[in-house]
């Protein structure tokens, strides 16, 4: 029995057309010979009657009294409607087609509410359904905990639940189709120019999704790289390949990186630069810091440390929290806000000389302040004002040329 995992997202599944479309999708795969379990999301986006935004707004974004087990209960809603209406629509198309919601098709997870993690699949009663139909849709973004309650995965659920059911079930390979063509060199909205790719690495897409690309979660790619399912990142409103996300970049004897050093250009605006100095013969710092960022639930990044102080990020929702706390703490942190980081990906940069100038010279080219920076193997990030980040993330992409990449496509994931 060969299987693969269909995602569909909302805005796929959000109109009569898009569901259609979706349905044709499913209707190749099976009269390719492959028995299809669809992962689906709520229908639409806030304002559409059954997404998820829109059934919490029956309680009130805020002001309500439902706890946190009673709010997973609604928030899994929006998917177990979809899962049924859409099997409905394939059954119409005399596709073999039954719904099961999270905790039917197998997901156990802790019992964290609103942002569960998966700790094993149980997926007896999925397998027995895919002998008898076609297709099986699956209700997205949920679970069952140790008590028997439901849960939700938190952002990015049913690529998760996509890539958990493609490892589980030893799929051939994992489908997320949204409303772009697949990957991009960089989010179009705002670089004419982006190109979709046709081959990425796990750790490039990985990369990406952290820093600020959202065609797919990153939990969602390392659950799939750890199984080594190939994903592919397509268009529900086109028949193109999309991008495939893979272990290696050519199969060419020799070879495992593309001829660009550079992949891709990301970004995350709403972000804040923190500076706390030490005092003379401070050296306890940076813990002290870090453990009161720690104790407030206060996300850090982009950390650079050295024995005059700490500077670090924080998204500009909790600035002003982190800086009460610092306050507290008896220091007089320099706070720069309305800053973006824009981080310049790629598995071809690792031990290439003159990436960095290269980043350095595009962005002063464009008279753009760089007011932190930092690398890994595969990534380089730097923190610019927000004012500053289009024109920077325009800088980069053209520095490195990726309207020039290559966007061959291919016919399945193993070619």
């Amino acid at each position: 029995m060969k299987i693969i995992i269909q995602k569909f997202g909302g805005t796929s599944l959000k109109d009569e057309n898009g569901r259609e479309l979706a349905a044709e999708h499913v209707k190749r795969a099976v009269a390719e010979g492959y028995k299809v379990v669809c992962v689906v999301s709520a229908m639409g986006r806030k304002g559409d009657p059954y997404a998820t935004d829109t059934l919490l707004s029956l309680i009130g974004a805020t002001d309500h009294q439902v706890q946190s087990r009673e709010y997973d209960l609604l928030l899994s809603c929006g998917e177990i409607i979809s899962s049924v209406v859409f099997s409905n629509l394939l059954k119409s198309k005399e596709i073999s087609s039954t719904a099961l919601t999270g905790s039917q098709a197998g997901f156990r997870t802790n019992d964290e509410h609103t942002n569960a993690r998966i700790t094993d699949m149980q997926c007896d009663r999925l397998r027995s359904m895919l002998e008898t139909h076609d297709t099986v849709v699956v209700a997205g973004f949920q679970g069952e905990s140790p008590e028997g309650d439901v849960t939700t995965l938190g952002r990015g659920g049913s690529d998760t639940s996509a890539s958990a059911l493609g490892a589980a079930l030893g799929a051939e390979y994992i489908d997320i189709f949204t409303d772009v063509e697949g990957v991009m060199t960089a989010d179009p909205r705002i670089v004419k120019e982006a190109v979709p790719l046709s081959v990425v690495t796990y750790n490039e897409i990985c990369n990406m999704a952290y820093q600020g690309a959202k065609v797919i979660h990153p939990r969602a790619v390392e659950i799939a790289m750890h199984a080594k399912v190939p994903l592919r990142i397509r268009s529900t409103y086109s028949e193109l390949p999309g991008t495939l996300v893979t272990s290696a970049i050519s199969k060419g004897a020799g070879r495992d990186v593309q001829d660009h050093v550079i992949t891709g250009i990301a970004h995350v605006p709403g972000v804040t630069q923190i500076k706390v100095f030490a005092k003379d013969a401070q050296y306890d710092l940076h813990t002290k810091v870090f453990k009161a960022m720690a104790k407030e639930q206060i996300s850090v990044d982009f950390f650079n440390i050295s024995p005059k102080g700490v500077v670090y990020t924080v998204m500009e929702s909790m600035a002003q929290h982190a800086e009460h706390v610092l306050n507290d703490l008896g220091y007089s942190p320099e706070i720069t806000r309305s800053c973006a980081k824009v981080s310049a990906v790629g598995a071809g940069m690792s031990g290439v000389p003159g990436v960095t100038a290269t980043i350095v010279e595009a962005l002063v080219d464009e008279n753009i302040q760089i007011l932190q920076s930092a690398d890994s193997h595969t990534t380089i990030w730097v923190l610019v004002r927000q004012d500053d980040m289009v024109k920077a993330v325009n800088a980069l992409h053209k520095a490195f040329e990726l309207d020039k990449v290559h966007s061959t496509g291919l016919e399945s994931p193993d070619q």
